[in-house]
């Protein structure tokens, strides 16, 4: 961790905790800051806030106070999922005092190369597929996935060293609150419209999204999806680095392409796409943007191909669950959108049993027929919008539907449906809220639906 002065002794207000801001609160706090944390949660129940307190920080829980603006703060870390309505925020930035995120405050301090992957899908699995092959066959040093994946970046920074490399992970969300993080190399996985309710309109979600290559110069480098064309004259007016394309639909001059087969960097033959265990024409774009991360950082074909093929993905994302009497099980309990089950749907060629439903937003599933009629025999929805799912359902000519309580329902009721070499996918299509507190709670229920299932039935024999 980079030695640092510029906090010392400063009065610095961190307004929400979780894990971002536990982290953030004791690097401030070891970088001898004055710190207050405030925290909307009581003090009861409350785990994150006692332990700042036991460590001897200023903790006020209960509620955001808008008293606590008449202190003298010189900068405020923001929890990136506290809006910028929030009062204190309001009043922060009428006082022109600066809001980071604690992305940003990693950064201040981290030894380490970063490299940085946002976009509105793929994220994680991209960030994570990085990360593993940075570390297949390393020498020395170690690659840390960070950020919006679960682990704090800060956390990280008070312990990579110049050997190591942090992947980070940055959502929307905290790359709004950034003003001087630069990534060596930064990733822009694709860009659609999401988080509005956020962000208040698809151009201000964008600005966000392009502040990951904002402070970029020629020295480092942006990888791009150029099958996007929104994207690519957006990478042209924003940044100022070297850019890298992708493509998983023609063949490039330069950067990472499909080709009769074979992934290629710049005309090199790195492997075949079907070396790559996870299905989905999405997971292969995640890989492509992976590969070129590699490449620019040296890595051989072998350790990108040894990687690869032993990936089987990130839990909750079409992640392989098991094979049941020549049935496969998958859980993509992360798809809390349309696009995200278009996409797991698209993945696989064999005939599918989907479980579907959720949170109901109040819209239209009619987005999901082209990719329901292309091999979905059956349906079991539930949640709030079990009954819009299974109309979707109909009007794709799908007659095999089933309306069921929840997912641990719908496991023997979507065996029943299925034949040997078929798929039971799990991919809702909607957000968990209105049965399960999480997409990995709902992911989970699912899976140990499946164990108890299978158990059963070997127990029935």
């Amino acid at each position: 961790m980079k030695e640092l002065d510029k906090y010392e002794n400063k009065k610095i207000l961190v307004l929400g905790l979780a894990l971002s801001g536990v982290s953030a609160a004791k690097l401030l706090h070891k970088l001898k800051a004055l710190v207050t944390v405030n925290d909307y949660k009581n003090l009861d129940g409350n785990p994150e806030a006692r332990e700042l307190i036991n460590e001897g920080l200023r903790v006020i829980t209960g509620g955001h106070p808008i008293e606590l603006m008449d202190e003298d703060f010189e900068l405020v870390v923001k929890n990136p999922g506290i809006p910028y309505s929030n009062p204190i925020i309001k009043k922060a930035i009428e006082k022109r005092i600066p809001i980071i995120t604690e992305v940003e405050l990693a950064y201040e301090v981290i030894e380490s190369e970063m490299i940085g992957i946002t976009g509105t899908n793929g994220k994680t699995t991209t960030t994570t597929m990085i990360t593993e092959i940075l570390n297949t066959n390393r020498l020395a040093g170690t690659a840390y996935a960070a950020g919006n994946i679960g682990t704090p970046a800060s956390k990280v920074a008070m312990k990579a060293t110049e050997l190591d490399t942090t992947v980070l992970e940055l959502s929307s969300f905290q790359l709004l609150g950034t003003i001087n993080l630069k990534p060596a190399i930064s990733v822009i996985t694709n860009l659609y419209s999401a988080h509005l309710d956020y962000h208040g309109t698809r151009e201000e979600y964008v600005r966000a999204k392009m502040k990951i290559t904002e402070n970029q110069t020629e020295n480092d480098y942006l990888i791009y999806n150029a099958d996007q064309s929104e994207l690519s004259e957006l990478v042209n007016q924003y940044s100022q680095a070297r850019l890298v394309p992708f493509s998983r639909k023609k063949k490039l001059e330069r950067g990472v392409y499909v080709e009769n087969g074979k992934i290629y960097f710049n005309e090199e033959a790195v492997l075949k796409v079907k070396d790559i265990l996870l299905p989905g024409k999405h997971n292969l774009e995640n890989a492509l943007a992976a590969i070129a991360v590699a490449k620019l950082m040296n890595k051989s074909n072998e350790s990108i191909k040894t990687a690869l093929t032993q990936f089987k993905g990130v839990k909750h994302r079409t992640q392989f669950v098991c094979s049941f009497e020549k049935r496969e099980f998958y859980n993509d309990s992360k798809a809390t959108n349309s696009l995200a089950t278009i996409n797991a749907l698209e993945g696989f060629e064999k005939p599918i049993i989907l479980l579907a439903g959720g949170l109901d937003r109040g819209i239209s599933f009619d987005e999901l027929i082209p990719a329901m009629k292309r091999n979905v025999k059956a349906v079991l929805a539930f949640g709030e919008t079990a009954d819009k799912i299974i109309q979707t359902a109909n009007k794709a000519g799908i007659d095999k539907t089933i309306k069921v309580v929840n997912v641990e329902q719908a496991v023997p009721e979507a065996y029943r449906l299925s034949e040997p070499n078929d798929v039971i996918l799990l991919s809702p299509a909607c957000a968990s809220w209105d049965q399960y507190p999480s997409f990995e709670i709902r992911g989970n229920a699912y899976m140990e639906s499946i164990a108890r299932f299978i158990q059963s039935k070997q127990e029935e024999e």
